[in-house]
């Protein structure tokens, strides 16, 4: 992840130190695993928790030799620890370390996105209640379709947020496990008491079934979570950045003080953050790409998947990460012009109401083709032409509505009569976090 777009709580996690910190804990479990079953002396398991831990610049001096990242951890570690070293990795293989230290950070990982999502669902649900009686046009297709509020479009940003919060709820429950099983899985050189004792103490699940490797429809399940939730993002930053379009100017990014939208064009405010989110989406479309490709790897394991993993997944997370916190922060400084939604409303002619008398004069007796074909004509007339759709209904011999039910068919009440209901359900709509 390019520092311009990271940030310090996922950086950590995948940071090469805090990589070997948790390959160390992994031994050093293993080697206590080994105490409790009165294999290993306790001084072994004492010495290797005591050892320093290992540097990136360690691991990389020796594995100028090694040309094998982990052999060349286990030798750091190992002369380091002096007496006792001789238990470091004992029994193990390189994917027993390197899966079970990743499904920690994995799970770390799931977690910081979980704890931003659910940040992210209390930020849109309290702007959904806020705006719950705002009036604004209801587009379909980029046309004017019929009233609603500005709350309820928020209302459905909201329960998607909550589904993307069960998806990557699952998915980290899926993801967050290890493997201590040996080469192919088989236990041949460390029973499964391990196993347990070092998952355990890890708090992760352990894969019931592996092979030298976790399986990787666990990562790609990930993947897809995150690249949903990103999915999400960009979906309600498309809606931003067509809200602040200067011709609908509804809604639109915050612009602070001493910025400048263009090096060229002084009047410039564009919607920058929200094509970042846009853009950004198309990483984790890819990224979540390169899980499924991992998937199939030849026999108990081969690693076409590990050199695509090491930037997808980290690169993955941080991209969701980021995107979570700034929208966020956009979502709560978002400029809302109520003045401008009922001035676009007004601006349709009264067109957005037309369902409104189509029904009516179904309800009077009309088939529904007849009723449709006066509404349409009066409608189509609105259009070419200008002026107001009531008023030329009400002018129109064929509608025999009266004034008064006419009249209530041009009210935004009457289209939002029952969206109360969204509101009650929001209501009940939180998130642990």
């Amino acid at each position: 992840m390019i520092e311009r777009y990271s940030l310090p709580d996922m950086s950590h996690i995948w940071s090469e130190e805090h990589k070997y910190t948790l390959w160390k804990e992994v031994e050093t479990l293993v080697v206590e695993a080994w105490v409790e079953l009165g294999v290993a002396p306790a001084a072994a398991a004492a010495a290797v928790r005591a050892a320093p831990e290992v540097t990136p610049s360690q691991v990389a001096d020796r594995e100028a030799v090694t040309n094998h990242d982990v052999a060349a951890f286990v030798d750091v570690l190992a002369a380091s620890t002096g007496d006792g070293g001789e238990w470091v990795h004992y029994g193990l293989t390189s994917s027993d370390v390197l899966d079970t230290a990743g499904g920690v950070r994995l799970r770390e990982a799931a977690d910081l996105l979980l704890d931003k999502v659910a940040v992210l669902h209390a930020t849109v649900k309290a702007k959904a209640l806020e705006h719950r009686a705002t009036p604004m046009i209801g587009r379909t297709h980029g046309i004017w379709a019929e009233p609603t509020t500005f709350g309820l479009k928020l209302a459905n940003w909201a329960f998607e947020l909550e589904r993307d919060h069960r998806r990557l709820s699952a998915a980290r429950k899926a993801v967050a496990v290890g493997k201590i099983s040996g080469a192919v899985g088989t236990y041949a050189h460390t029973p499964p008491a391990v196993e347990s004792y070092v998952c355990e103490r890890l708090g992760i699940d352990i894969e019931p079934a592996s092979s030298q490797v976790t399986m990787r429809d666990r990562h790609a399940e990930f993947l897809q979570a995150i690249a949903l939730t990103g999915a999400a993002v960009e979906r309600f930053a498309t809606e931003i950045r067509h809200l602040q379009r200067s011709e609908v100017g509804e809604a639109g990014e915050a612009f602070r003080t001493g910025q400048k939208g263009s090096s060229a064009m002084p009047h410039k405010r564009n919607p920058i953050m929200s094509e970042r989110m846009t853009g950004m989406a198309r990483l984790l479309r890819g990224y979540a790409q390169v899980g499924l490709e991992n998937v199939a790897l030849w026999h108990e394991r081969d690693i076409s998947h590990s050199s695509a993993e090491r930037v997808a997944i980290p690169d993955a997370c941080g991209t969701l990460n980021y995107m979570l916190e700034r929208f966020n922060g956009l979502v709560e400084n978002l400029r809302v012009d109520t003045a401008r939604m009922q001035a676009n409303l007004d601006m349709t002619g009264g067109l957005v109401f037309s369902q409104a008398v189509l029904l009516e004069l179904i309800d009077s007796g009309l088939s529904r083709d007849e009723a449709y074909r006066i509404v349409q004509k009066n409608a189509m007339e609105t259009w070419e032409n200008g002026g107001n759709l009531h008023d030329r209904l009400l002018a129109d011999p064929d509608v025999t509505l009266s004034e008064d039910v006419l009249a209530v068919c041009f009210t935004v009440k009457r289209f939002l009569r029952n969206a109360d209901v969204v509101f009650e359900r929001l209501a009940g709509s939180d998130l642990p976090g």
